[in-house]
């Protein structure tokens, strides 16, 4: 064996190495990840069943408090509003950790769906294909059209209609507005040419309608 084959095999056995070292760590962190969301949930709910305990037996003391004979009334309301108040101080309490508890399953989930992008665009772009992600501008043709008067493309398919706090699901019947937020993928060209017919007040060509 040569030097030079050597050095190739080495080198090879190199990238391989560090490729493999990507994997498991990836596998790793998505692991790992999961396993503080669920750490994280279990959490949030032994905090919500305080909170029950908590307000349930505020529920008790009230109760008891109406049942008992009024000797001294002023003494036992005193005591009640104490009690009453230093629940509602738990609660709030607890309720600021569910919120902190909240914000960091967020945090992990949106970690998450970072990386799943990543990955769909790398796959995406080995097949000379996009996803893009645009909004309906005021005057674009596909303002006021339904989903079927769209330019054909074989290539190219919606994912996904967003509009406002909804997810529509891309039917022949949908009707587009303004601001609608459209996901397509499909051939990075034919996604590119169909881009205009949503955000330009310039139609497609003929050409182009015919293309699919």
């Amino acid at each position: 064996m040569s030097l030079e084959f050597l050095g190739r095999l080495h080198k090879e056995l190199s990238i391989t190495s560090s490729a493999l070292y990507e994997v498991v760590l990836s596998i790793s962190e998505r692991v790992n990840r999961k396993t503080q969301i669920i750490r994280l949930h279990w959490h949030a709910s032994g905090i919500l069943q305080q909170i029950d305990e908590v307000t349930a037996e505020v529920g008790r003391q009230v109760a008891d408090h109406i049942s008992r004979p009024s000797l001294s009334q002023d003494q036992n309301d005193a005591a009640l509003d104490t009690t009453v108040s230093q629940a509602v101080t738990r609660v709030q309490t607890l309720k600021q950790s569910l919120t902190q508890i909240d914000g960091k399953i967020r945090e992990l989930k949106l970690e998450a769906i970072h990386e799943d992008s990543l990955k769909l665009q790398q796959d995406l772009t080995i097949r000379s294909a996009k996803i893009e992600r645009l909004t309906i501008t005021r005057h674009a043709a596909a303002v006021g059209q339904t989903l079927s008067a769209m330019p054909r493309s074989a290539s190219v398919h919606i994912a996904s209609v967003l509009r406002g706090p909804f997810l529509l699901a891309p039917s022949e019947g949908l009707i587009f507005r303004t601001d609608d937020i459209v996901v397509l993928i499909g051939v990075e060209s034919e996604v590119d040419r169909l881009v205009t017919w949503f955000t330009s007040k310039r139609t497609l060509n003929a050409a182009t309608t015919k293309s699919a």
